[in-house]
């Protein structure tokens, strides 16, 4: 029974610190990791081309700010079927092809 509460409690623990992670508005390497799902080393070559954004205060240990990595997720959105029928009626409306 005492390993069952032990248990326990460690998974409340577990989820108390993600839950603290999660409000973190600067994340470190290893958080941002997993907060992107990514690999060290996918987001080590992210970083070192250039191609997330990220700092370096002391020119060693990486950081990044949620907000930035949240657009970042989100860059290249693409359209959904109906968004981009919608377009190509509204093209062809304007252009004068269709009449209402």
């Amino acid at each position: 029974m005492d390993s069952n509460i032990t248990e326990q409690l460690d998974r409340i623990e577990k989820m108390l610190q993600e839950q603290h992670r999660m409000q973190k508005q600067v994340l470190n390497f290893n958080e941002t990791c997993n907060y992107l799902e990514l690999s060290q080393s996918h987001l080590y070559k992210l970083t070192s081309t250039g191609a997330i954004p990220h700092y370096k205060p002391n020119g060693k240990k990486i950081y990044f700010q949620r907000e930035e990595l949240d657009r970042w997720l989100l860059r290249n959105r693409m359209d959904s079927q109906d968004e981009i029928e919608q377009q190509a009626a509204d093209f062809l409306i304007k252009k004068g092809a269709v009449k209402l």
